[in-house]
């Protein structure tokens, strides 16, 4: 339980909610006056998709056990290796879910 009450609460769900429609507005304003996005800006906004895919995905692949072999067993982490092969390989999204499921029902079911 927290000691604010719900108008606090409230308000500040308000607040972060207009700081943020504030702050997509503020680039979708500035984008619509700018003719060209600068190639340097370009360059760096390629790798966004990936470093997020990344940070939303590591986190559940990487288990934190005692021994290093419980670790490198789990088969979350089988299964992200063989999806990322995959998706490295074939570039393909199906493939790369329909691989890394398959693996991962595998490992938990069959194999540990």
């Amino acid at each position: 339980m927290t000691e604010y009450g719900p108008v606090t609460i409230w308000v500040t769900i308000f607040v972060i909610g207009i700081a943020t429609y504030g702050l997509r507005l503020s680039f979708i304003h500035l984008f619509g006056r700018i003719d060209d996005v600068p190639p340097k800006l370009e360059r760096t906004l390629r790798y966004v998709p990936a470093a997020v895919l990344a940070a939303l995905v590591v986190p559940q692949l990487v288990s934190i056990e005692s021994t290093v072999q419980a670790t490198l067993l789990d088969a979350r982490l089988i299964a992200g290796v063989v999806a990322s092969a995959v998706a490295w390989r074939t570039e393909n999204v199906l493939a790369t879910i329909a691989a890394g499921m398959g693996m991962l029902w595998l490992a938990r079911f069959v194999l540990l």
